[in-house]
């Protein structure tokens, strides 16, 4: 006997190309990569619409890595256990290209905007996994400060095969780097550090000066990993080692696990605290030079970052337009409910905003623009990352109860949409990390305000806000500047994103994002898009939202 039929439930969001279905991400995949590398994101998105590879990403966030410090005769084991479908979820992110491998492709093929494409939509399956993808590929910059290191250790990071499991480096097909810089005492301030390195000569680890550690990590993610950059004290100061987890010799590095992180989210990711006696590290760049070394690194996984949290924003976005185009209430579709309407062109706008900004920064680092690069991704990486958390919030309650539950997806990214805007500096770090880049590198200031400059002329209202970025130099200097830093990026952020829009988007796209982020048509929570401005756009931004 049945007590009910089933009906207005929502289907399955699958069998969709996350490339096909992201107008602006394949618009700016195309514009700033090349034919090859679209054919190649194209067969990922394909492959991350399908069901078994977002059971994948479901499976390895309920089965999360299990710790296991010794064997069962007692001996160290200092290993972490992951569900296979972990494994499968780095195969294909390594096979399409996702770690180092853009390091590694010829210059002027779009390499780092396919890679950033590819983490966009590849993180929307799972994004745990991507923070081992994400330290490999920031491995690179940093390692080539040591240039006998990077021969060794760059090409097996660049590969497109995956091999997991500790073994010496020369015996394994593809390699997987970490990070160990945050201790207990100091979080973001590094220079806090006690961890100390002491050189040591003639040890079982090639590629450079050989030191032995003595301290402990508060962070470590992806313990697995074949190799990490790590921070310590030396006489001149901080300085960066490279650690291995297997020696030359085949031994094990001395580096014992504590234990993994109970996150929030990000669960399919271990993270863990790890201390080191003895344990031996390869110095990468000059002694007390450490933090000088990591710079491009932290560049690169801050792009990542905003990369991974667009990817998020867009995963968010499209659950709530395929949902209230099939749900029902109150005699019509959610999705042709004027409220609704101004909600989801609302997160429509921010998405896309997102993404153009995230595959920009990607650009700039296909073209060496380091000056760019250094004030665009600290703002980008405050800005984008911010947004993430309340915009994903709007999205579940799109689907109201059913936006709440394990199964429908939202409840996942709920969880993890905080994490970036933490990871490689938490708001306030990046905030006050603008105001340096603005009042020590002016060069960083001017090649900013000649990317907005490109944006001129669509509009009074944001050729105003592109002639205010010349004042950010003045109010940097200012005492007590500091206080009103997150002030200063949000307006540098919404106006780069402008610009962006202005030059590549949709007029509806862009008129509406700087009719309300930009002239103040907007209210403090999203969904409040001036009414008459909803229904002039609303049809043609949904439809590029999540194409039928």
């Amino acid at each position: 006997m049945s007590t009910h039929d089933v009906t207005n439930q929502v289907p399955a969001l699958s069998g969709h190309s996350l490339l096909a279905t992201d107008p602006a991400l394949e618009e700016g995949l195309r514009r700033w990569s090349s034919p090859a590398a679209y054919e190649d994101i194209a067969a990922l998105g394909e492959l991350a619409g399908r069901p078994e590879a977002q059971r994948a990403g479901e499976l390895a966030n309920v089965h999360t890595p299990v710790l296991r410090t010794h064997s069962p005769t007692g001996e160290r084991l200092d290993e972490v256990e992951f569900h296979p479908s972990w494994h499968q979820l780095m195969d294909t992110a390594v096979a399409h290209g996702l770690t180092a491998a853009a390091w590694a492709e010829p210059q002027g093929t779009g390499a780092h905007v396919r890679r950033a494409a590819g983490f966009i939509v590849w993180s929307q399956v799972e994004a745990g996994h991507l923070c081992p993808v994400s330290m490999t590929y920031a491995a690179v910059p940093a390692l080539r400060h040591n240039p006998t290191l990077a021969a060794a250790w760059v090409p097996k990071l660049a590969s497109r095969e995956y091999d997991p499991g500790l073994r010496p480096l020369a015996g394994k097909r593809g390699a997987v780097a970490g990070m160990g810089m945050t201790e207990k005492q100091g979080g973001s301030d590094v220079r806090a550090n006690t961890t100390v390195a002491s050189a040591a000569e003639g040890g079982p680890v090639g590629g450079g000066d050989t030191y032995r550690l003595t301290g402990h990590k508060w962070f470590m993610s992806a313990p697995m990993s074949d190799a990490f950059l790590v921070l310590a004290q030396t006489a001149a100061g901080p300085t960066c080692l490279l650690v291995p987890r297997v020696l030359d010799d085949g031994s094990r590095n001395p580096l014992a696990l504590q234990r993994l992180k109970d996150k929030l989210g990000n669960r399919s990711n271990a993270s863990s605290e790890v201390e080191f006696d003895g344990t031996w590290g390869v110095r990468v760049g000059d002694e007390g030079r450490g933090v000088r070394t990591i710079i491009d690194m932290v560049a690169s996984t801050r792009l990542d970052c905003v990369l991974g949290s667009a990817a998020t924003m867009r995963q968010a976005l499209a659950r709530a337009v395929h949902h209230t185009r099939h749900r029902s209430a109150f005699g019509a579709l959610l999705v042709d409910q004027p409220l609704m309407r101004n909600v989801l062109v609302d997160l429509a706008l921010e998405s896309e905003a997102a993404t153009t900004l995230a595959l920009r920064l990607a650009h700039a680092v296909d073209e060496g623009d380091s000056d760019f690069s250094r004030l665009a991704v600290a703002v980008s990486k405050y800005w984008v990352c911010k947004r993430t958390a309340p915009m994903v919030a709007e999205a579940l309650e799109c689907l109201g109860g059913n936006g709440y539950v394990e199964e429908n997806g939202l409840a996942r990214l709920y969880r993890e949409a905080p994490l970036n805007s933490i990871w490689e500096g938490s708001g306030n770090v990046n905030a006050l990390d603008v105001l340096r880049a603005v009042a020590r590198e002016p060069g960083s200031v001017e090649a900013f305000a000649r990317e907005v400059k490109r944006g001129a002329g669509h509009s009074a209202a944001l050729d105003h806000a592109i002639a205010g970025v010349a004042d950010v130099g003045r109010y940097a200097a200012e005492p007590g500047a500091a206080a009103g830093a997150r002030r200063v990026v949000e307006r540098l952020a919404v106006t780069l994103q402008a610009s962006l829009l202005a030059q590549h988007a949709p007029a509806e796209v862009a008129d509406a994002f700087i009719a309300s982020r930009i002239e103040g048509g907007h209210g403090h929570t999203f969904g409040t898009l001036e009414p008459p401005l909803v229904a002039a756009v609303s049809a043609r931004v949904l439809d590029r939202a999540f194409p039928v």
